[in-house]
């Protein structure tokens, strides 16, 4: 008989006693459960060679070991098979059945009585069993640390103690649950949460690129979908660079930037972020490398950054290292792009050193790359769709895409009135180049 069809005829074999549905304080004696499995009667001397060859159909299940000693006789074990892939003889492979004959063992499979246990199923089997039939089912979350962070869905709620200690039970390391109860405030960028299970402890410490990060994951915004994005705007800088980070966190752009040996502005207006992006700089030895404020987006643009550009873009300035600003507050940062309209005064710099900006936004658009350009140059007062591109980071929820997109502040933006003076005197024919340039689709690229 095909294995397909004793998938069919068996999918309650492995699942949880249907007792457990509803349940909503875990009891995990509850899940006690006795099942039939085939097995096969071997001498001890030729089971760890018969292993391998038998590798394929070999019982794979939580806390289960697939060799045991028979009951009946001490010289022999009972080698544990999966039952959705062994009905009879016929279902061993030829050459399964060839190291068979070559170690004389007999192909006849006996049955054999497993008790399971909650240690047994999987979390997934177990929530399956549990939440009413038909739902969808919550096996997956964040992992920050120590911490799971689950976003549970209303029907999930009832079960969420539940869901939160089956999360600890089944993923080593893990000891802390917590379900988002609001949406990200965009003032401090953290949300409300709830402790489902385990500890109430959210100082935790996580790993990323190589970098150590350790915060208060309930005073700070803190995202392990974004290491990716993170290594990729490092890879864009070269040594000697200089990087704002405008909304920047406890570090995950800032402090890789610093250990690749540019020199790093980064600011946050959430006092518990700039605390922890002290302490993380210090902890990754990049303390001297960055200079940490705790400001206002736009306070901050208008301020120190306005004061360092004059320095650095300036026609004394001996240096002449690329400049990057980087706004990942998708949910308001194309706003604080309106700061870069004449924040600068004098004579503009050269356009290969005008700064590079990678700002995070939003789109539920069905052309978010154009979206977002049309977005971006709307508070800009300018057309961003020829000298931009726009990189998917995510999507975050049906029809919603998180990008970034990135373009160089056009001189005319950045110098104001001064640069558009300039422009008057331009060349007539370099004039003509630059407005009869075709218009072309901006692209997006993605992360996959």
């Amino acid at each position: 008989m095909p294995e397909i069809e004793a998938s069919v005829k068996d999918t309650e074999l492995f699942s949880p006693p249907s007792k457990v549905r509803g349940m909503t304080e875990l009891d995990r004696t509850a899940f006690k459960k006795t099942v039939s499995i085939p097995v096969l009667k071997v001498r001890k001397e030729v089971v760890n060679r018969l292993m391998r060859a038998l590798k394929r159909v070999a019982l794979q299940r939580p806390g289960i070991k697939r060799v045991i000693e028979d009951p009946d006789d001490g010289d022999t074990r009972l080698i544990m098979l999966d039952p959705f892939k062994m009905l009879t003889v016929d279902s061993f492979e030829k050459t399964e059945l060839g190291v068979l004959e070559e170690l004389a063992v007999n192909p006849q499979l006996s049955e054999y009585n497993l008790e399971l246990t909650y240690e047994n199923f999987k979390s997934e089997e177990i929530l399956r069993a549990v939440l009413p039939e038909g739902q969808d089912v919550t096996s997956g979350f964040s992992r920050v640390g120590h911490i799971a962070h689950l976003n549970l869905r209303d029907h999930q709620l009832p079960f969420k103690h539940l869901i939160g200690q089956v999360m600890i039970d089944k993923n080593p390391g893990i000891t802390s649950a917590v379900n988002k109860t609001s949406n990200i405030d965009n003032t401090y960028r953290n949300f409300q949460m709830e402790v489902l299970s385990g500890e109430e402890n959210m100082l935790t410490k996580v790993r990323e690129n190589n970098y150590t990060y350790e915060f208060d994951f309930s005073k700070v915004y803190w995202n392990p979908r974004l290491s990716t994005e993170h290594g990729r705007i490092t890879e864009l800088l070269n040594p000697g660079d200089v990087l704002f980070d405008v909304f920047a966190g406890v570090g995950p752009f800032a402090i890789p930037a610093a250990r690749k040996n540019c020199t790093v502005f980064a600011n946050d207006l959430n006092p518990e972020s700039h605390k922890w992006l002290l302490h993380n700089c210090k902890l990754n030895k990049v303390d001297q490398k960055v200079k940490v404020f705790n400001m206002d987006g736009k306070d901050f643009l208008q301020g120190p950054v306005r004061e360092e550009l004059m320095l650095r873009l300036g026609p004394s300035a001996e240096a002449k290292p690329s400049v990057h600003f980087v706004m990942n507050l998708p949910a308001k940062a194309i706003e604080f792009l309106s700061v870069f309209k004449s924040l600068l005064d004098g004579q503009p710099c050269s356009s290969e050193r005008l700064p590079t900006v990678h700002c995070y936004c939003f789109s539920k658009d069905a052309n978010p790359a154009k979206d977002v350009c049309q977005q971006a140059g709307a508070v800009l007062g300018i057309s961003l769709e020829e000298s931009s591109s726009v990189h998917l980071v995510r999507n975050v929820a049906p029809n919603k895409e998180m990008l970034c997109i990135t373009f160089q502040i056009p001189a005319a933006t950045l110098y104001g009135n001064r640069a558009l003076s300039l422009e008057n005197f331009e060349e007539p024919s370099l004039k003509r180049q630059r407005t009869d340039d075709s218009f072309s689709e901006p692209q997006i690229t993605s992360n996959s």
